[in-house]
């Protein structure tokens, strides 16, 4: 599988445009009768239990608990217990895929990790470049607080370089001696668009491919970057719960 092709071309075109810029149908009453109502189809939620027909010989009944939902498939902290929060994304609004937004990046400290890799083996390289991170944070005794991200610094028809980051509350401090390539910085800020891509990892080249389109059609230069958010976790590429966002930094 070829991924991100279009960065290639997309990479292209910038250099040679940096020259320039339900509601329910109610049912009819039924007629007066003394046998219990019937229940209702939707019934609206409760936190307590209906008020029973007074028994002075019983006590009163206990309201039921009402269950904890699952947290959304993949919508887990990368590598965390059950339980725990989901991370935040870097823009708290999700993101429509019909839409392209215009939204300002939040610098956000960091746990980075550099690499490179053929475009066949790109999910499980990041894969493996998240799970380092997590593993070193781990050991530092540091808290991820974000979703994975990776900045595609250079791409070529081989493969490409990135920048592997998890967004933390705060580096340590001192800061610790890199290790293993872990060093700590932050996350792209800035103004950027966003194109949120929906469906399987081995399909994102149909985002980019919109992406690079809009870009033309209104003229608008960006940097040679791009940034992947990841807001459900990395499977395989053809898991079609994925979802992510596509930042384009605009210079």
């Amino acid at each position: 599988m070829i991924r991100l092709r279009p960065l290639v071309a997309l990479s292209a075109a910038l250099v040679l445009a940096s020259g320039g810029p339900i509601a329910a149908q109610q049912q009819p009453a039924p007629p007066p009768s003394t046998a219990p109502a019937p229940a209702q189809t939707n019934p609206l939620p409760t936190t307590t239990a209906p008020n029973p027909v007074a028994d002075p010989g019983k006590s009163a009944a206990p309201a039921p608990q009402q269950s904890v939902a699952p947290p959304p498939a993949g919508q887990s902290a990368v590598g965390a217990p059950a339980g725990t929060p989901a991370r935040p994304t870097l823009i708290e609004k999700a993101g429509d895929p019909g839409d392209v937004d215009e939204v300002t990046l939040p610098a956000k400290p960091a746990a980075i990790l550099s690499g490179k890799t053929k475009w066949e083996e790109a999910l499980p390289n990041l894969k493996q470049a998240f799970t380092r991170i997590e593993a070193d944070l781990a050991k530092l005794g540091v808290a991820p607080a974000g979703r994975p991200l990776a900045v595609f610094t250079r791409t070529d028809d081989d493969g490409f370089e990135f920048e592997a980051m998890i967004p933390v509350a705060a580096a340590p401090s001192p800061a610790p001696a890199e290790t293993d390539g872990l060093r700590f910085g932050t996350t792209p800020s800035g103004k950027a668009l966003r194109f949120a891509h929906k469906g399987s990892y081995e399909s994102i080249d149909s985002t980019y491919e919109t992406l690079t389109a809009y870009l033309d059609a209104k003229d608008i230069v960006v940097q040679d970057r791009f940034v992947e958010e990841y807001a459900t976790d990395l499977k395989d590429s053809t898991d079609d719960n994925l979802d992510v966002n596509i930042y384009a930094l605009v210079k």
